[in-house]
């Protein structure tokens, strides 16, 4: 299986092993670390495909491990906690977690927001460039590059794809649920918010667009959508 390197950050030796066995069951080539200083030392050394991370760890949390890792790679990160507060959900969001998991978790649900992240994070080097421009704009799914004024964005890439999706269906609105199953890849399980932090990153990335005869707008008490004048 290629692109199958996980590591997973937890301090719960049970949690660990349980992830461990499952996932190498499933083809994955899995390392574990139990603190979240010794992660980032990890990462740096021999860099995953995908990150599983706590929130709660020792030596550094979930939180700057994630904004570490951030500072230098665009890796899939998919925190997991115990934790089921919106404030702590958002705040990982922000800072550029692609999901978010709370536990306990069921192993399948896990198995399919990984494959999910993955299928769309990785695209292959043949694969025809998937570029769309507008005034301002250009975005490219194929090199996970986006231009606003003529400058590159510093974006993860769940923001370029939900970006990506909504330009690609000009003045059409979508559901938050939409927008989870066709950008995260996985059928609506609990909590829109995460549509939302994604849209608000976005707008502050692309300041002033609607000069520019585009904008993302929100439709209320339905969703949101890429309007083209």
């Amino acid at each position: 299986m290629a692109n199958n390197k996980i590591l997973v950050v937890d301090d719960d030796p049970n949690i660990a092993q349980l992830i461990n066995v499952y996932l190498t069951r499933e083809g994955y080539e899995v390392e574990t670390c139990d603190r979240g200083d010794k992660a980032v030392e990890h990462f740096k050394a021999n860099p995953p495909n995908l990150m599983l991370l706590d929130l709660m760890l020792p030596g550094m949390d979930g939180m700057m491990v994630c904004r570490e890792i951030r500072k230098t790679s665009n890796i899939p990160i998919i925190m997991l906690t115990a934790k089921d507060d919106t404030f702590d959900k958002v705040l990982g969001l922000e800072l550029g977690a692609d999901d978010y998991m709370v536990k306990p978790f069921e192993m399948k649900e896990l198995l399919a927001r990984i494959k999910a992240v993955l299928r769309r994070y990785q695209t292959g080097t043949d694969a025809p460039a998937k570029e769309l421009s507008f005034p301002g704009l250009t975005v490219n799914i194929s090199s996970y590059t986006c231009f606003y004024r003529g400058k590159e964005l510093d974006m993860p890439p769940k923001e370029i794809e939900l970006l990506y999706f909504l330009a690609s269906h000009p003045n059409i609105v979508f559901t938050r649920e939409q927008l989870l199953e066709q950008v995260w890849g996985y059928d609506f399980f609990g909590d829109s918010r995460t549509v939302d932090v994604h849209i608000k990153r976005l707008r502050e990335k692309l300041p002033n667009c609607e000069e520019l005869g585009w904008q993302l707008r929100t439709v209320w008490s339905v969703g949101y959508k890429f309007e083209v004048k």
